[in-house]
């Protein structure tokens, strides 16, 4: 029987390389529906603002199903691990689906009977990278949190943007969800004996009348890197397996993502004063300083965090800024690294088939339906 595969050209050389063969694409789904006491329970805690403990505890319940159905099908094939594992969350008919889908590994060449020892959110060619930079993948990993500004919130940050400046309400609720989705993933991670989270992945969608913070990484084990620290926990990085390997050849290892989170008003008059300078042509002064300081002030954040936990550097900072209405979230995330003794990676370079970007095959146009044939 044909070998069934989600696997591209590149990932299978990089495979070989490793000593890996190719096995089934495998999925695992559960369909869950809210029902009326979760949707009630949640609707009053969503009045408080922060976390709404009872739609976390859904997806969280959901999306562990739909893993733990994909493992099994994949220890059914006999696989040795899983690479490039997805979490996905669908609506349809008022239900959800929770999806999970990745692709069997075997050992090359296959011994009489394998176990499945590894399961990893990287695909194959970023799993050549980590194994590459010394990093032993565990299990793929991830934290989530449900959280709501309120409707408590909603009111106090009202008055409070009849001000210019920051919300500190708002600024605190966000802070500290984001960092409840990390130390989740870490706690995750701690379970199956990692010292590391790498490739850590972050999205926000809209679930229920609330939002989803969800975070997706592999645990793994470092023999050069520290223990877990007993507060921070295994070491968490967002950057990706390519850029890990390269901070491996120069003796830098991740120590911890690191996120600051800043909410700003510009207020009703310097509103009112900005729509009006927007009807003439030249900078909107109130604005553009608004927007400098609280950027300015969520890199602040970031690099007193990494400042506390002894990093050398903030690699791969990004910046995003979320419209919340009359009230705007600045974010800065980014990770702190640290210079160590040697650390290095097994190979002098990456082959190509490890850093090549698989080209899409598949495409859609209108003008597609007139290939090969004469227009009129």
């Amino acid at each position: 029987m044909p070998v069934m595969t989600g696997l591209s050209g590149n990932e299978l050389y990089c495979l070989h390389l490793k000593n890996f063969a190719p096995g089934e694409l495998v999925i695992g789904n559960s369909v869950y529906s809210m029902g009326f006491v979760g949707s009630l329970g949640a609707g009053l805690r969503n009045m408080m603002g922060g976390e709404v403990t009872q739609v976390t505890q859904i997806i969280h319940e959901g999306r562990a199903q739909s893993f733990g159905r994909l493992q099994s099908e994949a220890s059914k094939h006999g696989g040795v691990g899983i690479s490039g594992v997805t979490s996905e969350l669908r609506h349809f008919h008022g239900n959800i689906e929770f999806l999970s889908v990745g692709s069997t590994l075997h050992s090359d060449p296959r011994p009489p009977q394998e176990a499945l020892t590894f399961s990893t959110a990287h695909d194959a060619q970023e799993l050549y990278c980590m194994l590459d930079a010394g990093y032993t993948p565990k299990h793929f990993v991830f934290g989530n949190v449900a959280y709501s500004v309120g409707v408590t919130g909603g009111i106090l940050g009202g008055l409070k943007s009849m001000a210019r400046g920051e919300v500190k309400e708002f600024s605190d609720i966000f802070n500290r969800t984001r960092h409840i989705a990390l130390q989740r993933i870490s706690a995750d991670a701690l379970t199956y004996g990692a010292n590391a989270v790498i490739g850590i992945e972050t999205s926000v969608l809209p679930f229920q009348g609330v939002h989803e913070m969800m975070m997706t990484g592999t645990a793994c084990h470092h023999p050069q890197l520290p223990p877990p620290h007993p507060t921070n926990g295994p070491i968490t990085s967002d950057l990706t397996a390519v850029e890990t390997w390269n901070l491996a050849a120069m003796g830098y290892a991740p120590l911890k993502l690191v996120m600051g989170t800043a909410v700003y008003s510009l207020g009703i008059v310097g509103g009112v004063f900005a729509a009006l300078k927007s009807f003439s042509r030249g900078e909107v002064n109130d604005l553009t300083s608004m927007v400098y300081d609280a950027r300015e002030h969520a890199i602040g954040l970031i690099r007193s965090e990494a400042s506390a936990i002894g990093a050398d550097d903030v690699v791969g900072i990004k910046t995003h800024i979320h419209d919340l209405g009359n009230l705007l979230e600045f974010m800065a995330i980014g990770t702190a690294v640290k210079k160590l003794a040697n650390l290095q990676p097994q190979s002098a370079m990456l082959p190509p088939q490890a850093i090549i970007r698989d080209k899409d095959t598949w495409i859609t146009s209108n003008n597609n339906l007139f290939v090969g044939a004469k227009k009129d």
